[in-house]
């Protein structure tokens, strides 16, 4: 195969001062869909990295619903268990997001201007960081895993073997940062297929493993409580494989962006920029995750079972709300790399189309799924009419604001790209702690409406989200065009 050498100019060659030499080539296909990336039709640009990613996204939300109705099949109790210790999955989970986001985009930004030993360089010094810091959280969780529940509220029914399956489920944050880091690499150089194919292997494999938990119990095996314990082990014995993948290809000698303990730089030219993006994406996704299970020990209150009723509700909306993610992955690297190459106009014109394909998907999606919500929900449900009605009473709302969390998506996709996550981090904790958590306690404190509040909180939060950041991507884009808001990095 041809190789195609990116050749940095004298100032792409330079890092705080210190001469950096280019001795990175690509490989011709990579080539091809760089240029693609900088110089190719925007539209088909977009699509092109982002369909592997929105079907990926796509088939990751039928795996979960599919985990659900998994969870459905032991019994309400088994649901909102799972659906409490996820929120707190992902709050731990948030620290190795921020920093895979935070250093996909400065990777990008170093792929986009042709410094491709800089870009292997931040690579490797990022994958060693991340590994640092899952080994912390995972010395941390594990001992304290009870009180930490408590502190969060659990309630009292769950926190038993809610406990075991945290301490399971956190055991497998190693694999988890390897493989988010390893996929952010990925990303950031527009290589969504390999994403695409690695996470149906993980998807797929967790599925299968998980049936096999559901035949033991059927056939009496094990019981109930084991079978969910068998959960998250499932989970990690999936993920390992896409690890073993990771490992392979990040060392592979074929990589030109291959790991090296030789090629870390922990200074501050990578670590302060890193921690200046990482850490409000970590704390937004910390706090929202944070402020969901702070949701979900309020609904409690109106019985065990509206928690996995809501997390149903969430996971039926994010139907319409996932296809969007992906665009939104796509339009972060697309943004990140144009803005590299020193090409405003075009990552601005990325988003523009960004926001426009997000409309009519959360359009299209909100349609299908009020045809068909009373089947979906009834395999959920499995028989229980007041299980049943509760997910209904609570997504008949939700559904409503999934157009404009569409747009939300695109929004954060270029605050990110342009490296604004202090402002996408706001945005994220307004729709939690001003529009979401204060609606749901006054209209629990001072209605008697019951469950529909849960639904109602719920349409309000994410209603005001998608107006809110349409102004706020209308002032930005004014300050960019007129030169007062800064983009460089």
């Amino acid at each position: 195969m041809q190789q195609a050498e990116i050749k940095p100019n004298e100032e792409e060659s330079s890092s705080a001062g210190n001469e950096t030499k280019n001795n990175v080539t690509l490989g011709e296909k990579e080539a091809r869909r760089r240029d693609m990336i900088l110089n190719g039709s925007p539209v088909k640009t977009i699509f092109f990295i982002a369909m592997p990613l929105v079907f990926y996204n796509s088939l990751h939300q039928v795996f979960q619903l599919i985990d659900t109705i998994i969870a459905a099949n032991m019994n309400a109790g088994v649901v909102s268990t799972v659906s409490f210790v996820n929120q707190i999955e992902r709050m731990l989970y948030a620290i190795g997001t921020g920093l895979s986001v935070g250093g996909s985009i400065l990777i990008s930004r170093s792929y986009g201007a042709g410094n491709m030993e800089k870009a292997r360089t931040q690579i490797s010094t990022l994958f060693f960081v991340c590994l640092a810091l899952g080994g912390v959280i995972l010395a941390l969780a594990v001992p304290l895993a009870y009180p930490f529940l408590r502190l969060l509220r659990m309630p009292e029914d769950l926190i038993g073997q809610g406990t075991m399956y945290f301490i399971l489920t956190i055991l497998n944050i190693i694999f988890h940062f390897i493989n988010m880091i390893y996929l952010a690499i990925e990303k950031s150089r527009g290589n969504t297929k390999t994403i695409m194919w690695c996470n149906i292997l993980v998807m797929t494999a967790k599925t299968a493993f998980n049936v096999v938990v559901i035949v033991l119990m059927k056939t009496g095996t094990v019981g109930i409580n084991t079978a969910m314990m068998l959960l998250p082990v499932a989970t990690m014995c999936a993920e390992s494989l896409l690890t073993i993948i990771a490992m392979k290809n990040l060392t592979s000698r074929k990589n030109p962006f291959a790991l090296s303990i030789h090629h870390c730089a922990f200074r501050k030219t990578f670590i302060v920029p890193l921690t200046n993006l990482g850490i409000p994406i970590f704390l937004e996704k910390f706090i929202f995750a944070f402020g969901k299970v702070i949701v979900n020990s309020m609904c409690a209150a109106m019985g065990t079972t509206v928690v996995g009723a809501l997390g149903v509700s969430n996971k039926l909306g994010g139907f319409a709300t996932t296809p969007p993610t992906g665009f939104q992955e796509a339009e972060t690297s697309l943004i990140g790399q144009n803005l590299g190459n020193k090409n405003l106009n075009r990552a601005l014109a990325i988003f523009y189309r960004t926001l426009l394909i997000n409309f009519c998907i959360g359009l299209f999606f909100f349609t299908i799924m009020q045809v068909f919500k009373h089947s979906i929900i009834g395999v959920f449900a499995k028989g229980d009419a007041k299980f049943a009605a509760e997910i209904e009473t609570i997504y008949n709302y939700e559904a409503l604001a999934g157009v404009l969390l569409a747009i939300n998506s695109a929004v954060m996709g270029l605050l990110y790209g342009f490296g604004k996550t202090r402002l996408s981090t706001l945005l994220g904790v307004t729709r939690l702690f001003a529009f979401r958590i204060p609606p749901l306690y006054l209209l629990m404190r001072f209605t008697n409406i019951g469950i529909p509040a849960a639904g109602m909180a719920m349409l309000i939060s994410n209603a005001l989200a998608g107006i809110t950041s349409s102004i706020a991507a209308v002032i930005f884009i004014r300050r960019i065009k007129s030169g007062r808001e800064r983009w460089e990095m």
